[in-house]
């Protein structure tokens, strides 16, 4: 693709852009329905692609769900609204009332937003770059997909959805809780009170993703060393399966989807199966079913079809390709990441070199929540935004996404779940800037990993809650 030209907007995935009311609804509700024990709304909002330029006509449609315990449609409840982690990945779907949704709607009026580009908010898909006449283009549009804009966009809810336009609570779940505080930073007057689990983002100016791989790393070989004390059966398992991709044609098997499996790739796997609750059983039981049955003597060993797939709907990059492109970008200010995690790979490579520790027969260490630039080759719905990927990588006039001393001076109420083993957003790191936001109250805990509120919503939530409202302590 040539580097030319001014940005298209994605109106054709836009459900609104041909409808007659484009420029004059700014807010289009349906009606309640329900799932059980709830009763739902869905609303569109049609907002700026760039808030910043008053002369763009570009817009894009911001999808919100409202959700309420059945009956309560009327209630005047306080508004929760949710936050969900990524960067790239859209609110929950409720299909009953369970977990935090649950306790939420016993008390206020929650919404779930799909962030821009996500979910039904004019989502980014793999075939969107055949709308950008260059992958500058392409860049130009998805620069705005960040927490800032994020922010804006729920401002833009929030005085148009709740009653006179009061503040509303916020939850933040990981990179949700990063845009909450950038909500705390520049439109703390839209806040009564912030809950975050797993969620305190790194807040250094210039790009902190060095700073935050190189903690991950240390905190991923700990994760494996659990894992393969675990499940030890393991080690040659993986081994097996890692010499038969690196002596396979081309280094690798292709994939269902038109992709290829590499020994590398094999090791993304810890993104999902190394951070979050029960990840490490569904890694081990995915591993029993990595090879074809041999039905006759001397019958080609084969991956199984099985295992392919179920390491393809892991990754999720074919759904959500948001998450791989802007991965490193939400850690940059005014500098680029210049493929951080890629980078400091190469100081840990004799730990995280599949195809030396298979050939020694040790284990194989997987990677965590990190974007290589290989994965742009390797997998087939990446390869569309390969050189956008580039380009982003390079890119180093990125906008603030923080105010260190708005958040020295806070003065909304903040209560923070941190999780002592977390894979995804370091200890060490939350608790640094954990210090820098005035009043914050803290639960820090290891009886949960990073998907405590998915896992135990209910008593994540109260806990949160609870010391917002002085009944839990805090410290």
């Amino acid at each position: 693709m040539a580097a030319t030209a001014t940005p298209t907007p994605l109106l054709a995935e836009n459900p609104l852009a041909h409808d007659e009311r484009w420029n004059q609804d700014e807010h289009i509700a349906g009606d309640w329905y329900s799932v059980p024990d709830l009763s739902l709304r869905d609303n569109r909002f049609i907002v700026p692609l760039d808030y910043s330029d008053p002369n763009s006509t570009a817009k894009i449609t911001v999808f919100a769900r409202e959700v309420v315990a059945a009956g309560k449609e009327k209630q005047m409840l306080p508004y929760l609204l949710f936050l969900q982690g990524g960067p790239g990945f859209e609110s929950p779907r409720p299909t009953e009332a369970s977990g935090w949704i649950k306790k939420a709607c016993e008390d206020h009026h929650v919404v779930l937003l799909d962030q821009r580009g996500t979910g039904l908010s004019t989502p980014l898909t793999v075939s969107s770059p055949s709308q950008f006449k260059s992958s500058a283009d392409l860049v130009n549009y998805v620069k705005h997909f960040r927490a800032d804009n994020i922010v804006r966009d729920a401002e833009f809810i929030r005085t148009r959805l709740v009653s006179d336009a009061a503040p509303w609570t916020i939850l933040g779940q990981s990179y949700g809780g990063f845009c909450a505080v950038t909500y705390l930073s520049f439109a703390p007057d839209g806040l009564k009170s912030v809950l975050l689990t797993g969620g305190i983002p790194p807040i250094g100016n210039g790009c902190t993703a060095d700073t935050v791989y190189r903690a991950c790393f240390e905190q991923v070989v700990h994760q494996n060393e659990k894992y393969y004390r675990r499940f030890p059966q393991d080690i040659p398992v993986v081994c097996e399966l890692v010499n038969f991709l690196n002596e396979a044609e081309g280094g690798g098997v292709s994939l269902p989807s038109g992709g290829i499996l590499t020994p590398k790739g094999l090791q993304i796997l810890g993104l999902a199966g190394l951070g979050s609750g029960g990840g490490f059983e569904r890694l081990h039981y995915m591993f029993e079913r990595i090879w074809d049955p041999v039905l006759f003597p001397g019958g080609e060993k084969k991956i199984s079809y099985y295992f392919l797939k179920a390491f393809e709907n892991w990754v999720e990059f074919d759904t959500n390709p948001l998450y791989a492109l802007l991965h490193e970008a939400i850690y940059c200010q005014g500098a680029s990441s210049q493929w951080s995690a890629h980078k400091l790979r190469g100081e840990y490579e004799s730990i995280f070199d599949p195809i030396r520790a298979a050939k020694e027969i040790r284990p194989v260490f997987f990677t965590g929540e990190m974007i290589f630039p290989w994965m742009f080759d390797e997998f087939h719905a990446l390869k569309p935004f390969k050189e956008a990927a580039h380009l982003l990588a390079e890119k180093d006039d990125w906008p603030p996404l923080y105010d260190v001393k708005v958040l020295n001076n806070n003065k909304v109420p903040v209560a923070a779940a941190v999780y002592f083993e977390d894979m995804y957003v370091n200890f060490h790191l939350a608790m640094e800037t954990a210090s820098e936001i005035c009043g914050i109250r803290l639960w820090v805990t290891n009886e949960y990993m990073h998907s405590g509120l998915r896992d135990s919503g209910s008593q994540v939530f109260d806990q949160l809650m609870g010391m917002l409202q002085g009944k839990k302590p805090w410290f």
